[in-house]
Formats: structure tokens, sequence, C-alpha cells
């Protein structure tokens, strides 16, 4: 299995509570299920998805945008980054995408690594009776090839992600399907994810988010999402969910 350390560059150290939640320690501490996100927080994708990104666009002809706004395509939505960092409309992002899943489907989605200690995190958390459910979106198939690709897939209960017709593309439906598989109320449940979107989506679902600084995302751009609380290392999600 490749792994991926996390970026020094990114971390605050251990662990940072959001303030103005005075009681998510508590809450956290028996989380049940626990969702991750996949790009960022589990495996370092970004190789694969600007290499994707890249080669669409020159499919269609269309000018690369500057290197921030590449790196912005990971996480969110495609359709949605080819919208916004290269000014299409809908029906162009669209051809986008399908320009990007031949390359991803073939190369992208390998050049690809998992984050150090994520498999350890996951079995202790499995150990400990949570059950663990991929929430991305991505579309699910990818996601389920990703991680079997890793030996990861059997570490979780189900894999949500977006359907190939670009439906349930956004965040809190993601999370709203995983919860509707898994479990019967929001009540418990709690997100991990690198980006803001991921703590956005998370929250319009009705549960709170950790924010994860080893991914691609930023601590302030994890605090004013509103994550619960920001940990540096995957290792330092079992001092919050295990506390």
């Amino acid at each position: 299995m490749s792994h991926a350390p996390p970026p020094a560059d990114a971390l605050l150290g251990g662990v940072e509570w959001n303030p103005t939640g005075t009681d998510a320690a508590a809450r956290l501490a028996g989380a049940d299920p626990v969702l991750f996100d996949l790009d960022g927080t589990i495996t370092a994708s970004g190789p694969g998805i600007l290499a994707s990104v890249r080669a669409a666009l020159a499919a269609l002809d269309e000018p690369l945008p500057d290197e921030a706004a590449l790196a912005r395509f990971i996480g969110p939505p495609l359709v949605d980054s080819f919208m916004v960092e290269c000014a299409m409309d809908a029906d162009r992002a669209w051809q986008a995408v399908l320009a990007y899943r031949r390359h991803y489907g073939e190369h992208g989605q390998y050049e690809n690594a998992v984050y150090d200690g994520i498999p350890e995190v996951l079995a202790a958390l499995r150990g400990a009776g949570r059950r663990l459910v991929v929430a991305t979106s991505k579309a699910e198939p990818y996601a389920r090839s990703i991680l079997a690709h890793f030996d990861l897939l059997g570490a979780f209960d189900d894999v949500v992600g977006s359907e190939l017709d670009g439906s349930r593309t956004a965040k809190a439906e993601v999370v709203a399907e995983a919860l509707r598989r898994v479990a019967p109320s929001t009540a418990g449940s709690v997100l991990v994810g690198d980006r803001s979107h991921d703590v956005v989506g998370a929250c319009a679902a009705g549960i709170p988010a950790i924010g994860a600084l080893w991914g691609y995302g930023s601590a302030e751009e994890l605090r004013t999402a509103g994550a619960a609380v920001l940990v540096a290392q995957p290792r330092d999600l079992l001092a919050v969910l295990l506390a």
C-alpha cells in the first residue's frame, strides 16, 4: 500500500477545539457512525485529480487556469469546479467532467496514496465498535475502486458518493444519503473532512464536522466553515473520537 505523509506546513499540532462548541468534546467522544471524506482525508489524491483536469482541458482545447485555481479542484464537485475555476457554463462543464473521467478512470485514480496512520485509525475505530462510512462527492464507483485498490474497502460499512449521471454531488446530499443507509437519525454522527465544503455540507445535513489538517484545506478555511474541532494528524482523531 502506498502511503503519503501529512504535509508538515499544514499542522497545528494535536487538537484544536472550536471555542463556540462548548459541548463538542462530549458529543464527538461517542460519535457513531463516523463519516469520512475521501480525497484529502483518506488519500492524497491530488496528483491524479490534477493530471486528469489538465487532460480534460487539453481534450476540449480549453486554457489551463493558474496553479492556485487548479489546486481548488481537489475536493469540491467537479462540475462546480469547472464552472467556477474555468468560467464554463453547465453544458461545457459536464463535457469537461466526461473528458476528465476518461483519463481518471484509466490513470488518475491510481496516482494516489493513503495518508500515513489512516489504516491504523480505521482499525482502532472499528475495534471500538464504530460504524465507518465514506461520504465523498467523487463518483461512487471510483471511490469504491480506489478503496479496493488500497485494501481499505473492507474497513467501511458503506461507501456513498455522487452518481455517474451528475446527481447527488452536493456534500449535504451525500451526507444525507450516507446517514439514510446506516443511521436512523443524525444524532451521534460526525464527518471527517479536509475542505470547507465538507464542513458546510455536514452542518447542512445536521451533523458536526472534524477538520483534517493533513489534507488540502487550510486551518483558517476549516475554522471559518464551522468545524467543531481541527486535528493535525490522523492519529489525533482517536483522541477526539475515543476520549
